[in-house]
């Protein structure tokens, strides 16, 4: 079973993922900061994916997340989101999918990435 990290700090829409995302088979991990998201991915092995949203508090945001992701976890798949403009440049081979978005389309994009179905 593919693990996925959710980070948003939102709690409404992030439970609302977790739950689309635990309903479609994935197991769900979550965090409501970059900086919560990056302890866990140093803490844990098992992530498959990112989910993230871009406008965070803390020390980073969702883009600067999705980049040290891709420096320091390669492997590990990223998708993207917000509800602003999509942004210029996002990192190699991660996804970006607008806000407001379709809790099944977020799941489409995910298994559309190898090792995620």
């Amino acid at each position: 079973m593919p693990t996925v990290l959710v980070v948003e700090d939102d709690t409404l829409i992030r439970l609302e993922v977790i739950e689309e995302l635990s309903t479609a088979g994935f197991a769900v991990i979550e965090a409501g900061n970059a900086d919560q998201a990056i302890a866990i991915l140093e803490a844990r092995q098992d992530i498959h994916l990112v989910f993230t949203d871009i406008d965070m508090p803390g020390s980073m945001n969702g883009l600067k997340l999705a980049a040290a992701v891709r420096d320091r976890w390669p492997p590990v798949h990223i998708i993207i989101t917000t509800g602003k403009s999509r942004p210029l440049e996002i990192p190699a081979n991660a996804l970006f999918i607008p806000k407001p978005y379709l809790s099944n389309a977020i799941v489409a994009a995910m298994r559309t990435f190898e090792n995620m179905r």
